[in-house]
């Protein structure tokens, strides 16, 4: 490992411990440069997600060298069960040469801290409870050198160095706002809300997802809204229960989501304890910020992971996978950049790592920008969820799509399409 000059300079300052910085870290300090990893708050904490992995997930935690077996804590899960139009219907995750067949659930809180110090193990330099605040920058070539940061609980303040640092702040990152990068507004945005109830459901063996959301509380006719609720059994008595809503639609900022919640979950069998007297935890919600919403992923030292670069999937509003990959990804050019012999080559490295994401990506982004704006129509999402269920073979399509579980080379007919589809789509 690179020895680092004082404590308070890296080869890489990686700003947030999410799945997408610890990642990042892990992979950086693995390969021998000398990472730190600068956390605000101080694990363990709690962040609002539905706690629902699938395989590609799992496929990011056995590279890390994560023990994900039921002994160490982690739930299994065989697949989605799919709800809607009257029917009901359990898919399988897919048998892929790239990908495991199951899925995992564990709690935000604990998952994010495993991480953590997974990085920590790889020789990561991890600070909790340091609050970051402005870029240091170059005045002569206005790149990145560093962040100002307020150090533990008597709010030290502390400046630390280095040539590249990586936003992993999430969704707000005021990191990447502070160097001018803002928010695209033709990108999908997401809401998730979600809480915890105590449940004889606890151990479902499948991740649950109800496509037909119902606002059933005014007078008149029920509105079908833009966006699916979930349901994962949590292993230790209780259920993850919540709403993914899309921005797609006029209903969007009028509702209360908590509410809509509320209503949902009432609707529900009495016997699956969904009611007020269970809930073991307050309503929480996030947003989701997608399809890559906060470009350019690289600019004057500073490289975007996972939900500050709006990496969660249109499609289905997962963002740990992407989160984590983006990580790898970005942790692959730096170290590839670090061995670079002169600032202009380090530049060319540094310049691939939104070029990558977009040959990953940007193709299957564009997609489900699309599918977004379709789902948005109340008729559309109705003909799709009393169509499409009653044919399992278009579900099981439809399941690897929306999952972005293919093989890329030497699949099936389905993975064939699906890759060709994503080959074409522009990468914007």
């Amino acid at each position: 490992m690179t020895e680092p000059l004082s404590e308070n300079t890296a080869d890489v300052i990686v700003v947030g411990a999410g799945p997408a910085g610890s990642t990042t870290a892990y992979h950086l300090a693995k390969a021998g440069l000398d990472v730190l990893l600068l956390e605000k708050t101080e694990f363990p904490r709690e962040k609002v997600c539905g706690d629902g992995l699938t395989p590609r997930a799992v496929k990011q935690l056995v590279a890390m060298g994560i023990d994900v077996s039921e002994e160490a804590g982690w739930l299994r899960n065989k697949g989605l069960r799919i709800i809607g139009g009257g029917v009901r219907l359990q898919l399988d995750w897919p048998d892929l040469a790239s990908f495991p067949d199951y899925g995992l659930v564990r709690k935000r809180d604990d998952f994010d801290e495993q991480l953590a110090r997974q990085a920590q193990k790889a020789g990561a330099r991890l600070y909790e409870r340091c609050n970051v605040g402005a870029p240091i920058t170059d005045e002569r070539t206005g790149r990145i050198t560093g962040v100002h940061a307020k150090l533990g609980e008597d709010k030290r303040e502390v400046t630390f160095h280095a040539p590249l640092v990586v936003a992993a702040d999430g969704n707000s990152t005021r990191l990447s706002l502070a160097m001018g990068l803002h928010r695209r507004e033709d990108r999908p945005m997401g809401v998730a809300v979600r809480t915890y109830f105590e449940s004889p459901r606890h151990e479902d063996d499948y991740l649950e997802s109800w496509l037909e959301l119902w606002d059933r509380r005014g007078p008149g006719e029920d509105r079908l809204l833009p966006g699916y609720g979930w349901i994962f059994g949590m292993g230790d008595g209780t259920s993850n229960v919540g709403l993914g809503v899309l921005n797609t639609s006029d209903s969007f900022k009028e509702l209360d989501w908590r509410e809509v919640l509320k209503a949902w979950c009432a609707s529900m069998p009495e016997d699956w304890g969904y009611t007020p007297e269970n809930m073991t935890g307050p309503i929480r919600g996030a947003a989701l910020p997608m399809a890559f919403n906060r470009q350019p992923h690289y600019t004057r030292g500073l490289l975007l992971v996972g939900d500050a670069g709006g990496l969660v999937n249109p499609f289905n509003g997962e963002g740990i996978a992407y989160a984590m990959e983006s990580g790898q990804i970005a942790a692959d050019v730096i170290v590839q950049a670090h061995a670079r012999s002169t600032p202009a080559g380090r530049e060319m490295a540094l310049q691939r790592y939104p070029r990558v994401l977009k040959d990953t990506y940007g193709g299957y982004y564009t997609l489900g920008r699309a599918f977004v704006k379709l789902i948005g129509n109340p008729k559309v999402m109705k003909i799709a969820a009393q169509r499409g269920l009653t044919h399992p073979v278009l579900m099981k399509f439809t399941l690897k799509m929306l999952a972005n579980l293919t093989d890329p080379t030497g699949g099936d007919a389905m993975d064939r399409i699906i890759n060709g589809l994503s080959k074409v789509a522009p990468k914007a």
